[in-house]
């Protein structure tokens, strides 16, 4: 492990990110970076969910959700929030939460 920072962002993607598998390709992703964390369809169409891991590899993911996504997604926007150095990762794998 280097001696980067490790931050833990929110997310939420805006646009035709459900029904387009946005969470599978979110969590190859994200597991492909070695992030942890979560993401999960919401009742307004979104998705939301939570990365952690090395500084870089964070805001790489971001890259990847505000303008890369699943091949048939559309992504209008993704929202980040709640960023903050953390400790210890919190999550030990990339899940699909239901």
């Amino acid at each position: 492990m280097s001696d980067e920072d490790l931050i833990s962002v929110d997310y939420e993607v805006y646009g035709r990110v459900q029904g387009v598998f946005f969470r599978k390709y979110t969590q190859a992703e994200g597991k492909r970076l070695g992030l942890v964390g979560w993401v999960q369809n919401t009742r307004a169409g979104t998705v939301q969910g939570q990365l952690q891991g090395p500084r870089s590899k964070v805001k790489e993911m971001q890259e990847w959700l505000t303008s890369t996504g699943s091949p048939k997604s559309h992504i209008i926007k993704a929202e980040f929030k709640n960023e903050k150095v953390i400790d210890s990762l919190e999550h030990s794998s990339f899940n699909i939460v239901k």
